[in-house]
């Protein structure tokens, strides 16, 4: 087994590498980098913006990644096959796959797109609206020139799809929402600055980014709660720390998730670091850190599911 994650520069600057995608071996814990993205024609204001590469998802034998406003298309070999943009697509995070659709976020139009994987072609979206956190979805064509405005109001950045509907959380969302084909409801509150929401077993895992935590938190008040701090390094061994202009790179911002079994999870952190994590024992069992660039964040993490 081995696990695919992608990073995001936070604070880099034009000429300098902005992100990538890594093959992680966690039995022999090599890592090699696949994918090294540095393209002049993106938006270098503000946070992570059009830095970086995000969400990963498979459909057969295609590696789905997303850009910030771009779904690009690999083999297993990492050769592009296909590119697609879309006028809603705007700082896309977290992608899925579900049924024949895949679906983005685009936190800047707080909105879920979806791709027909069939047809090749963004065939229906969704803003979720929010007042006085109640919620509803609007949907819209996103080949139509009567979409959203873009604001940027809940910060959607986490997706995951199941039988039960779209679960779909950001970082002033609340918490996770539930889409069950009809409407949006709340289906669980969570702290502010929350990444990588999902159903887990009987509660909801995620990062809590604020508090530099991976936790689990179940439904049933006998279950027990987990939280396990990201990997803290010495200030002095980090590199970078003094060069970001904008003040958004900072050691153990945690953010990727991929779950291995019912106790055993991955999950990321800033300097770009990958660690498992036993729910059970409660404790983090190893971590594999790919570069000391406090700028260089984790951002999509997967099982790969080739070889």
């Amino acid at each position: 087994m081995k696990l695919i994650t992608t990073s995001v520069v936070r604070g880099s600057q034009q000429g300098q590498s902005h992100g990538g995608v890594y093959l992680i071996d966690p039995q022999s814990q090599s890592v090699v980098q696949t994918i090294d993205w540095n393209r002049a024609d993106i938006d270098w204001q503000g946070r992570g913006w059009d830095r970086g590469l995000r969400g990963i998802a498979f459909d057969g034998e295609t590696v789905y990644i997303a850009a910030s406003d771009e779904l690009f298309a690999y083999t297993p070999a990492f050769r592009r096959v296909g590119s697609w943009r879309n006028r809603y697509l705007k700082h896309c995070h977290e992608i899925a796959v579900y049924g024949r659709s895949l679906f983005l976020t685009s936190t800047g139009f707080d909105s879920i797109l979806a791709f027909d994987l069939d047809s090749q072609r963004f065939h229906w979206a969704m803003q979720v609206q929010e007042k006085e956190f109640n919620f509803k979805g609007v949907v819209f064509d996103p080949i139509s020139d009567d979409g959203p405005l873009m604001l940027n109001k809940l910060h959607l950045n986490s997706i995951h799809c199941n039988e039960q509907g779209l679960y779909v959380s950001g970082l002033r969302s609340g918490g996770m929402l539930h889409f069950n084909g009809k409407s949006i409801l709340m289906s669980v509150e969570l702290p502010a600055g929350t990444h990588n929401a999902r159903p887990f077993r009987d509660g909801v895992l995620f990062n809590d980014s604020e508090a530099n935590a991976l936790r689990y938190c179940g439904r049933d008040t006998d279950s027990e709660d987990r939280a396990m701090q990201v990997p803290a390094y010495e200030t002095g061994d980090l590199v970078h720390a003094g060069e970001d202009t904008i003040g958004i790179a900072r050691p153990a911002f945690a953010r990727g998730l991929c779950a291995l079994s019912d106790s055993l999870v991955v999950g990321g952190s800033s300097p770009s670091t990958v660690s498992l994590y036993d729910l059970a024992a409660n404790q983090r069992l190893w971590s594999v850190n790919l570069t000391m660039d406090v700028r260089n964040a984790i951002h999509g993490l997967a099982v790969w599911p080739y070889e």
